[in-house]
């Protein structure tokens, strides 16, 4: 596993966004693990957590492309972040665009915030993390609405590597309906191993993980 998704768990666990214990989820399964994203609040946070998504997107999709859109709401803090991160680390000039969940009617009017979407523009869509792809179903005709553009790829926090609405995971079954790419900083099958690998995971957490996977889990490819 890279040096910086190993920071980025470690990271994770400093600023108590990914939490072990007994959580249930809103597709109501017994998860012994959490993780809130909305918990990235101070200057710092936001700061490494721009730069790990950066380096992430880097690494899988290059900089050959033009606008990163966070879906409202944790998409907008998490998209301005990371704009400011590829500046700093690749020197390359990005956009932020995001969406309001009501459109304007005055002012800044519409239904985006930040930069325009337009012709021709390569976008990649950035999230917190993706359970059932859900929001992607709101999140792709609002982007696909404003012109002839590409989406090239999406780029979540944690690869939770369980399943979606069907028997595949969540990204590979947003990649199968959308036909873009997908992935994640990081997948749940490297934080157990690295984090065993720590002793951070003991066995008795490790075999509520592993019960937990042996019902709801996939191998994404």
């Amino acid at each position: 596993m890279e040096q910086y998704k190993k920071e980025f768990v470690d990271f994770m666990l400093e600023s108590k966004v990914l939490k072990f214990g007994d959580f249930t989820l809103k597709s109501g399964r017994k998860s012994p693990f959490f993780m809130n994203a909305g918990l990235y609040i101070t200057g710092y946070q936001l700061s490494k957590l721009g730069e790990f998504y950066a380096k992430a997107i880097h690494d899988r999709y290059g900089d050959d492309f033009d606008v990163l859109f966070g879906p409202a709401y944790k998409g907008i803090p998490i998209s301005v972040a990371t704009t400011i991160a590829y500046d700093k680390l690749y020197g390359k000039e990005i956009r932020y665009c995001s969406n309001r969940k009501e459109a304007k009617d005055h002012g800044d009017a519409g239904i985006l915030l930040g930069s325009p979407i337009k012709d021709g523009d390569r976008i990649v869509v950035i999230e917190d993390v993706t359970t059932s792809g859900k929001s992607m179903e709101e999140t792709i005709p609002i982007v696909k609405a404003q012109g002839n553009v590409e989406i090239i790829g999406l780029m979540v926090s944690l690869n939770r590597c369980e399943r979606g609405k069907g028997s595949k995971g969540a990204l590979e079954e947003i990649k199968d309906l959308y036909g873009f790419e997908t992935a994640a900083i990081v997948s749940m099958d490297e934080i157990i191993d690295y984090l065993v690998e720590k002793n951070v995971i003991d066995d008795e957490l490790k075999a509520r993980l592993d019960a937990y996977y042996e019902e709801y889990g996939v191998k994404e490819v």
